[in-house]
């Protein structure tokens, strides 16, 4: 045997495996971590939007060691992503995001945008409403860090935010409480969009499943359709011939009534 044939053969060994297995490794682990740090990307983001600094003295301190936590969360994942892949150096290098989210942890949101997507998908309005309940606290731990301390703010609590962050995403707007910063109204805004299309995916999905409804019952009442429609040619059927039977009598008996015919005797010329 050659050496050109022995290059055609598959390979044997370590390398052969990884070759085969490798990709699917990651396929699995990328679709098993997606979901989860989506999530935690979007229950954090009240802790990367707002300064740190701007979170008092008191708790300045345990922020930073949070934000250095979701660094460090972040790490660890394109490291397990790169050493999954076959080319380790060139997979971490072709994803730039994944990078700067190491060092810049709001980066990461914007891979939550997925999960965002998919929640406007047929079938997942409970995990819409998920992520619309975790946006909307968000916005209110927002609202509250900019506007606690700013001049002329009438929300200096965090059940001010909350109620004000229920109130403007049912879209009732009391006007009682209402953001004065710059931070706080661009929240706002991303607050009353995320209400409208909360009841619009609401009431899409109610639509929906009356209109599903409505098949399902046709669908239902087609295999009797056939039975019934039989049934009525049946007796259609019946009803002609009961007729034909009481014409034809009828024409019997004219018949006999008639002079010369035979029923009634016979005559000659």
């Amino acid at each position: 045997m050659s050496m050109t044939d022995n290059d055609n053969l598959p390979r044997r060994g370590a390398d052969a495996d990884q070759a085969v297995t490798g990709p699917d490794r990651l396929a699995w682990y990328e679709a098993s971590s997606r979901e989860p740090l989506d999530l935690l990307a979007l229950a954090t983001l009240w802790l990367v939007v707002v300064p740190w600094w701007d979170f008092g003295h008191g708790v300045k301190d345990l922020v930073l060691g949070l934000r250095v936590a979701l660094s460090v969360v972040y790490g660890v994942d394109i490291a397990i992503r790169s050493s999954l892949a076959q080319r380790h150096l060139h997979y971490a290098l072709s994803h730039p995001l994944a990078l700067a989210s190491v060092v810049f942890p709001p980066v990461r949101i914007l891979f939550s945008l997925r999960l965002v997507q998919s929640m406007f998908r047929r079938g997942h309005l409970g995990r819409f409403l998920v992520t619309a309940a975790v946006l909307v606290l968000n916005g209110a731990v927002i609202v509250y860090l900019y506007e606690r301390h700013a001049p002329g703010s009438n929300i200096h609590t965090l059940g001010d935010a909350l109620w004000w962050s229920l109130v403007t995403v049912t879209t009732v707007g009391y006007g009682d409480f209402y953001p004065v910063t710059t931070g706080g109204r661009i929240t706002a805004c991303f607050i009353m969009g995320t209400g409208l299309l909360t009841l619009a995916v609401i009431t899409a999905q109610v639509a929906s499943s009356f209109v599903a409804q409505g098949a399902s019952r046709a669908r239902q009442a087609e295999p009797e359709e056939p039975a019934e429609r039989e049934a009525a040619l049946a007796a259609r059927e019946m009803t002609l011939a009961e007729l034909d039977q009481r014409l034809a009598r009828i024409e019997r008996l004219l018949t006999a009534s008639q002079p010369g015919s035979p029923a009634g005797g016979t005559g000659s010329d």
